[in-house]
């Protein structure tokens, strides 16, 4: 339902954090709409050889009383608790910068705009009925939204202005735009922000970000078959790759349209930084990166980190758990584990289930569902593993998610831990990048495996692995408190 809001004497309610009210619409209809727009998209994307128009720009005359942030618009429409604000009677104009760019083909009729080329707060999408956009409203271009009969509402898990339809949010039209997006003579330098997979929250979304020492997974770019950025044939609509963080071991999905002119690119396959749009996935489940172009990926690094991934698996083993001696709804104790609770309430425990979410016997799982933990810490480590006593070691085991969500399971490394649980917080973990870990876009009931993952460039005589959640139950708007299972644990030599 429409709802009017005025802005009174142009003073905005300011906010930072995004609560999620989301403008709920039927998936059914968002599918075929999209189905639409792939075939419209096809017919007009044909050159992408223009120039931004040259005329010369005069910077407009807007009272400085009239101009309201990007966090002012978003902390105006959170304040108001409603799915979505329609702005109406108010000479309001939103200033911002242009952050993405549809020249390559991976934007389609949206600008993303944040509030300041460099160190922003604050991001929004704009939705607009045209195609292309760049050629206007070029990477960096200072901009003037005009608000009065717009409005703002979260679609796709991300806040966004349009046009009231119904209970939908339309484009602004054609016709409107120039008047509604008002261009400045200023095209800023966009500075991105550099953060971590585990910064990743609302209060990041939309922004133009710089993930440093990352890599795409293994099996994406690595034996016979190494994946295209989106031109494979199970990719529909977007093609969905995983970026590892190469420090924490935490992931993103890298998004790329299946209209990107780049789609048919292999991935580089070495490691280096990422710049571009973090955003969420069409149906809001998980965070989402998408770059303007592949020149915004510098693999500049000679060497992938890790040693990526074994043919075959040892055929010594030197350490293994099934976890089916354990107690169920115990915690898991005995062959050597450590099962530390850093923060909150949970730690790994043992499960049997034959439901939808089946286990593999008896399995383990940790969560902090439930828990009213503010925050939710847990390690589960191996015994200490001699590296330097045989060669060819090989690590492999398979994990399991109900709806994981934002909560992390990182699979991490040491070679200094003492061995007390005192010292796990400052020893250094470093991440087992190429073992692959299930994540919130893989279905729930799945059991995932992690390949069979080189431990051969490894090396220490006392050498410990370790399965750490993070997550918390106090967010229930940002979904933190999702759950992970393990099971069949092997690791092995030749």
């Amino acid at each position: 339902m429409k709802t009017q809001n005025k802005f009174q004497n142009n003073s905005l309610l300011k906010g930072n954090d995004k609560k999620k009210n989301t403008m709920k619409t039927i998936n059914l209809n968002k599918i075929l709409l999209l189905s639409l727009i792939m075939v419209v998209f096809s017919a007009c994307v044909q050159d992408d050889d223009f120039d931004t128009p040259s005329s010369q720009l005069t910077t407009p005359s807007i009272d400085q009383d009239d101009i309201v942030s990007i966090d002012d618009v978003i902390g105006n429409f959170l304040q108001s608790g409603e799915n979505s604000i329609t702005i109406e009677d108010t000479n309001t104009f939103m200033e911002g910068y242009v952050i993405s760019s549809d020249e390559g083909g991976n934007f389609f009729e949206e600008l993303v705009l944040q509030d300041r080329p460099e160190n922003p707060t604050a991001g929004i999408v704009v939705q607009i009925d045209v195609n292309p956009l760049f050629t206007i409203y070029d990477f960096g271009r200072k901009v003037y939204v005009k608000l009065d009969g717009l409005t703002v509402a979260v679609d796709n898990g991300v806040i966004q202005i349009g046009k009231q339809d119904g209970e939908d949010l339309a484009k602004i039209s054609a016709s409107q735009m120039s008047e509604r997006i008002i261009r400045t003579p200023e095209v800023a330098t966009i500075v991105p922000l550099e953060i971590s997979t585990n910064d990743f929250s609302d209060a990041v979304e939309n922004l133009y970000i710089r993930l440093n020492n990352v890599q795409f997974g293994p099996e994406e770019v690595l034996g016979d078959t190494p994946l295209s950025f989106a031109s494979e044939p199970d990719d529909e609509f977007d093609g969905e790759r995983t970026l590892v963080s190469c420090e924490t071991g935490g992931s993103v999905v890298f998004s790329t349209s299946t209209f990107a002119d780049f789609k048919s690119l292999r991935l580089p396959v070495n490691n280096g930084t990422v710049d571009g749009v973090l955003s969420r996935d069409f149906f809001d489940e998980f965070y989402t990166l998408s770059v303007n172009s592949p020149e915004d990926i510098n693999f500049d690094n000679g060497n992938r980190c890790g040693c990526g991934l074994a043919e075959t698996m040892g055929m010594t083993n030197l350490f293994e758990d099934d976890f089916e001696t354990q107690s169920t709804n115990s915690l898991i104790s005995g062959n050597g584990w450590t099962n530390y609770i850093e923060a909150g309430t949970e730690g790994w425990e043992a499960y049997s289930s034959g439901g939808a979410n089946a286990s593999l016997g008896i399995s383990a799982r940790v969560g902090s569902f439930g828990s009213d933990d503010v925050s939710t810490i847990a390690w589960l480590i191996t015994p200490a593993i001699d590296l330097d006593a045989q060669t060819g070691e090989t690590f492999k085991f398979r994990t399991s998610n109900s709806f994981a969500d934002n909560a992390t399971m990182n699979v991490l490394f040491s070679t200094d831990w003492d061995g007390t649980e005192a010292n796990i917080t400052t020893a250094t973990w470093t991440a087992v990048v190429d073992a692959r870990v299930t994540t919130a876009e893989d279905d729930f009931p799945l059991w995932i495996d992690s390949g069979i993952v080189d431990l051969d460039c490894f090396s220490g005589s006392t050498v410990y692995f370790a399965f750490r959640y993070e997550g918390n139950d106090v967010d229930p708007d940002n979904n933190f408190n999702g759950t992970y299972e393990l099971d069949e644990i092997s690791i092995d030599a030749q």
